[in-house]
């Protein structure tokens, strides 16, 4: 199988496909997530202002969880691309040897 067969194949615009289409959705996640941060930020201090402990604000416990929930969707990644994507690949992998 020359290299131009090989990228002209269905399972490796499978695997393309698969792989934007997930990384895509992580990515808006992603944004969704910070952004949405930065508009609270932006538009409701007030909110950001409330206390929800003796010396913590609604702003420290959002902002740690954007930073955990960054770990999260990475953590995630990695366990698709492990899971998934590597199998794709060494089947790919076979196909061509």
């Amino acid at each position: 199988m020359t290299a131009r067969d090989f990228t002209n194949s269905e399972k490796f615009k499978d695997l393309v496909r698969t792989r934007w289409t997930f990384s895509f959705i992580m990515l808006a996640i992603l944004f969704v997530i910070y952004y949405g941060y930065i508009f609270l930020v932006a538009l409701h201090r007030d909110f950001l202002a409330v206390m929800v402990g003796r010396n913590i604000t609604m702003g420290i416990v959002l902002c740690t969880a954007v930073i955990i929930g960054s770990w999260i969707l990475t953590l995630v990644y990695v366990v698709w691309a492990n899971t998934v994507y590597d199998k794709k690949v060494e089947s790919l992998k076979r196909d061509l040897q």
